[in-house]
């Protein structure tokens, strides 16, 4: 059993027990939000958040409305529970008023938030503050965020992203944009276009039209770049694509029949992709600015699916040299390449997670398709998911969600997108409207 009583680290053990593959449980206490970890259930922290105050006429609707995409936010990922307003004794009618701590004890809320919102013209104000109820204290100092009214929404992903850092210690992931494949259309005459939103399905926008076949998007470290396969000219190719101005063109790689399934590097310079030339597949390295291309295998086998480590020293891809698709380890500079599954089954879509230490990935086994994670050495698997098609993950920022495309059976079997905690818990459905595929999650925006 493991007691924690720093505010500042609550989730800490979860963290490292989880990814460790060990069981645990969060049980809410009596004092200053104190957690025991002991078995595989996870008992949300309870936290109110009453609607934000609005500072002048104008921010009255918007007020609560940015305090609804915080709550969406926090209640989402599973490790906390909102109590509802309905049940608030006390009441926050101005940002500055002490707090009156018994009113959230006696509704045994452990974490308080509060805001305030105030609309200048197009200017938008946010202020919060979040307590800790049982200790009568305030976790840390509050924050101001400015923006305009057409990025509100951001600014709520800001907030929510502050206090789950301060009461879990991870790194934040709420501000962050997923770029996707936007399906319409019967199975057999889908039709596909780029398009990126929200991290949690808002503020959607179409980055190409659905005149031609688009597969696999990819963020750029920086998140303003996105690498695409297109068949425009009839096989596939990679484009380069300006998110801003939506602005693309074609990586000429140089060599080979097709391109495809493109990745940057961790410093956004390089691009490792596959090539098929000749029947072969094999993987190759491009400087972006030079287009000098370096081939990183030469087998007579399907080498594809390259994801680069978070260093940018090694690169993992997906490859059936060894008579079935398994998963594999190189240098980035390629070289003798190292097996690391050896499951039943076929592995594939290898992503590196943001923390270095582990390989999320699709696997076929059994007539079913999973969603799984691994370590880099290729110890400690677990499957996620499992249904009829689920596949191509994608990680949060913080490496702490996977998102992934799963598509139904049948003649009217349509894709959309979901996200799972990696611990297999928390699966759920992500908005879209109409069918998705093909997810990529972005870096943290700037």
């Amino acid at each position: 059993m493991t007691r924690l009583t720093r505010p500042s680290t609550i989730f800490a053990a979860l963290i490292a027990l989880t990814t460790a593959c060990l069981p645990g449980v969060l049980t809410a206490q009596s004092g200053p939000l104190r957690i025991e970890i002991t078995e595989g259930v996870i008992e949300p922290l309870p936290y109110a958040i009453p609607a934000f105050v609005p500072e002048n006429p104008a921010a009255g609707q918007l007020a609560s409305q940015l305090s609804r995409v915080v709550a969406d936010d926090l209640t989402g990922t599973g490790l906390f529970r909102e109590i509802p307003t309905s049940a608030h004794i006390g009441s926050i009618t101005s940002f500055s008023s002490p707090v009156q701590y018994a009113d959230w004890k006696a509704i045994n809320a452990e974490a308080l938030i509060t805001g305030a919102v105030a609309v200048n013209g197009d200017q938008v104000t946010v202020k919060f503050r979040l307590y800790d109820v049982f200790s009568g204290q305030e976790l840390g100092s509050g924050l101001q965020f400015n923006g305009t009214q057409n990025g509100w929404r951001r600014m709520a992903h800001k907030v929510a992203d502050a206090v789950y850092t301060r009461i879990t210690s991870e790194d934040a992931y709420f501000d962050s944009r997923v770029v996707f494949v936007a399906e319409n259309g019967p199975k057999d005459e889908r039709r596909k276009r780029l398009a990126i939103m929200d991290y949690d399905g808002a503020n959607v926008q179409y980055l190409t039209d659905s005149s031609s076949i688009v597969l696999a998007p990819r963020f750029s470290p920086s998140g303003d770049r996105v690498l695409y396969t297109s068949y425009e000219s009839g096989v596939p190719r990679i484009y380069l694509l300006d998110v801003a101005s939506v602005g693309r063109r074609v990586l000429n790689t140089g060599v080979g029949d097709m391109s495809f399934s493109p990745r940057f590097s961790p410093d956004g310079q390089t691009v490792v992709y596959s090539v098929t030339q000749g029947g072969n597949t094999d993987i190759y390295r491009m400087n972006i600015s030079s287009g000098q291309s370096t081939r990183l295998t030469s087998a007579p086998s399907i080498e594809t699916a390259p994801s680069f480590s978070p260093d940018g020293s090694r690169i993992v891809f997906e490859s059936d040299r060894s008579g079935g698709q398994q998963l594999y380890i190189m240098s980035a500079n390629g070289g003798e390449p190292e097996r690391i599954s050896f499951g039943e089954g076929r592995y594939g879509t290898p992503v590196w997670s943001p923390r270095g230490d582990m390989v999320a990935f699709t696997k076929q086994s059994k007539g079913r398709f999973h969603i799984g994670v691994m370590r880099t050495d290729g110890s400690g698997e677990r499957l996620l998911t499992a249904s009829f098609l689920d596949e191509g993950p994608t990680w949060s920022p913080n490496g702490r969600v996977i998102m992934f495309a799963r598509e139904t059976q049948g003649a009217s079997g349509a894709s959309a997108l979901y996200s799972v905690d990696v611990t297999g818990r928390n699966l759920k459905r992500v908005p879209t409207e109409g069918g998705a595929s093909d997810p990529a999650w972005s870096p943290l925006q700037r």
